[in-house]
Formats: structure tokens, C-alpha cells, sequence
């Protein structure tokens, strides 16, 4: 039996990997809301209801303005196309529930410890950790794995530098401005802008990595001849999302917006900003940077830019800890549910 021309189990196993696809980008966008809404929330510039709306539709609306390429080195750049062979359709399947599960099971648990941590690392770490558990080393692309670590290091040390400098230079403009009275008001104002630019280069570079991982399966299992992104999963994945972000991670938005500094109207522009000029050309070029590390390293960056001392150091040191533990720990994960799985099969085969 045949639907939408593909074997039976072949379909069931592509509706698996759609729903945990979505499931996926609702988790990130739940794990990741913290990083667009905090700072509006902690200053009082919007109530929390209001913010998670507008960054939902504004979420949902960035990946049809700015395209798909990041989308595209999650579903070619991270792992030999060889590997999910559509002769061995099973093991890719699980192959690639392993992956998505794993990067989910690490979204939740940072979620439960309340640290900010990548969505999009955990995805690459997971990725590399189930391959790795199927089929060794060889099939992983490390040059994208390294590019991917790169953006690791690389793109929070530019939001740190970029948070300062907005900072000072904003802070120069205030100080100069006659209407110095009602610099805060108008601050409180320019931010919702500010963060509608940050949730739609948010929407533009993270929903595309579970496009990338739908359009990967849907290679594998037979319905797609090629790594063409259907509009159907450009909505899903974009609806998913948002709807993520509309829920809001509570206990995040606590860590990002009030424990690594004392926030302020100017501060949260700034931060938001910042991460916006770091965000959306990497979503442009295809380089799946980490929303949580530029937003949190901006913010860090902004603090410092008032005064060293501003900045709670020993939160942001658990932060950055998360971070670099993020690949290595999801992949670790991935890998273990991995051989859980195929164990299952072999049960019941």
C-alpha cells in the first residue's frame, strides 16, 4: 500500500517526523521567547501579553521575508547526504527521531534548570551525536560542524562588542538631547520596534532548522526527489514557532531579563538592536547562529557599556557554561536514544 507515493511505513514514519519536527520548533520557539520579550517585559514597555503577541506574528513572518538558506545547511551541511539512504529507511527514521528527540529532551531540560541555551546547537549536536551512534565518524561534515562551533564562539563575542558600542553611542545621543526628560518615554516606545526587528530575525534563522530536517526526511522517505522546501513546511514550521513563543518560557525570561543586569528602556533598545544586526545576516547567508548567545552576550555587552560592575558576572558565567556544554550533551543524548530505539526494533522485528 501507497500513500502520497510512498510505501506505508515510509508515510507513518514521515508523519512521526513531522509532528516532532514541529513539536521541535514550538520548544524552541517556547525555549527561545525569553530572548525576543524579556527585555520589553522587565521594562515595562509592553505587558507580557502584548509582547508574546506581537513576536509570535512577527516569528511567523520572518522566514517568508528573508528565505530558507539556513534551512539548507541544516538538511546538507551537517551530515553526508549518503547516510540517510532510502534503502534503509527505517534506520533513517530512526536516525532522525533520535535526532529531534534528543535536541527536545535538552530544550525542556535547560528549560527546567532556567538557562538560556541554543536550540539550534542542540539540533546540530543531537544530529552529529545520532549519526555518529548509526554509522561512525566518517559520515559527519566537520568543516559544517566546525562552522556551526564557530558561530558558537564567534557570534556572541560580536554581540558583546556590538551591544557596547550601541550602548555608548545611544547614550551619547541621550545625554546631548535637550529633551532629556523624556528620553525614557520615548525609549519605551523605539524598543517595540526594536524587538519586532529582533523576533523577525529570530523567526527567519530558527524555525528553518526543523524545515531542514522535514525537507531532509521527506528526501529520504521518498515523497520529495530533491532538497526543495515545500511551502507547506514553510508554514508549519513558521506556525509552530510562533506558537511556541505565544506560550513563553517563564522561567527564562526571568534569567535573560532581570539576572544578568539591571535593565533599563535604553538598555533593553540597545540589547535588542544589537542582536538584531547580528541575527538576521546570518539567517541571510545560511549560518544557523544562536539567538540565546548573541541576546544574551548583547545584553552582557550593553551592562558593561554603563559599567563593569553592572553586569552579574556569575549568571553570565552559567550562561556561557551552558553553552559550550549544549553540542557535546545533546549529542550525547541523541546518541543514547539512538541505540535505544534500534534496540526496540530489533525487539519487535
Amino acid at each position: 500500500m501507497r500513500r502520497c507515493g510512498i510505501e506505508t511505513s515510509a508515510f507513518v514514519a514521515t508523519i512521526l517526523i513531522v509532528v516532532l519536527a514541529l513539536f521541535f520548533d514550538f520548544s524552541n520557539g517556547f525555549n527561545d521567547a525569553a530572548n525576543v520579550v524579556a527585555t520589553i517585559i522587565v521594562t515595562g514597555a509592553l505587558s507580557p501579553v502584548k509582547a508574546l503577541a506581537i513576536a509570535s506574528i512577527c516569528e511567523f513572518t520572518g522566514p517568508f521575508l528573508f528565505g530558507t538558506a539556513v534551512a539548507k545547511t541544516i538538511g546538507k551541511g551537517i551530515v553526508d547526504p549518503s547516510t540517510f539512504s532510502p534503502e534503509a529507511k527505517v534506520l533513517s527514521a530512526g536516525l532522525i527521531g533520535a535526532t529531534l528527540i534528543g535536541a527536545i529532551a535538552w530544550n525542556l531540560i535547560m528549560w527546567r534548570v532556567a538557562l538560556p541555551t541554543s536550540s539550534s546547537h542542540a539540533l546540530v549536536g543531537a544530529l552529529v551525536g545520532a549519526v555518529v551512534a548509526a554509522h561512525g565518524f566518517n559520515k559527519v561534515i566537520w568543516t559544517g560542524v566546525l562552522f556551526v562551533f564557530a558561530s558558537l564562539v564567534v557570534s556572541p563575542m560580536i554581540g558583546l562588542v556590538f551591544g557596547w558600542l550601541f550602548f555608548r553611542f545611544t547614550r551619547l545621543l541621550a545625554e546631548k538631547s535637550k529633551a532629556s526628560p523624556r528620553v525614557a518615554p520615548f525609549f519605551d516606545r523605539i524598543q517595540v520596534v526594536s524587538a519586532m526587528c529582533l523576533a523577525l530575525s529570530h523567526g527567519a534563522n530558527d524555525a528553518q532548522k526543523g524545515m531542514g530536517i522535514i525537507t531532509m526526511s521527506l528526501v529520504v522517505m521518498g515523497a520529495l526527489s530533491s532538497f526543495t522546501i515545500p511551502f507547506w513546511v514553510i508554514v508549519s514550521c513558521a506556525s509552530a514557532m510562533a506558537a511556541g513563543t505565544a506560550t513563553g518560557g517563564w522561567r527564562i525570561i526571568k534569567t535573560v531579563g532581570a539576572k544578568i543586569c539591571r535593565l533599563r528602556s535604553m538598555h533593553a533598545f540597545c540589547s535588542q538592536t544589537a542582536s538584531a544586526a547580528v541575527i538576521l545576516p546570518a539567517a541571510l547567508l545560511g549560518g544557523p547562529v544562536s539567538t540565546t548567545h548573541v541576546v544574551s552576550s548583547s545584553i552582557m555587552g550593553v551592562a558593561s557599556g554603563q559599567r563593569v560592575s553592572a553586569v552579574r558576572w556569575s549568571v553570565a558565567a552559567d550562561i556561557v557554561t551552558a553553552w559550550f556544554i549544549t553540542i557535546p550533551g545533546s549529542a550525547i543524548l541523541s546518541a543514547t536514544l539512538f541505540l535505544m530505539i534500534i534496540k526496540t526494533m530489533h525487539v519487535f522485528s
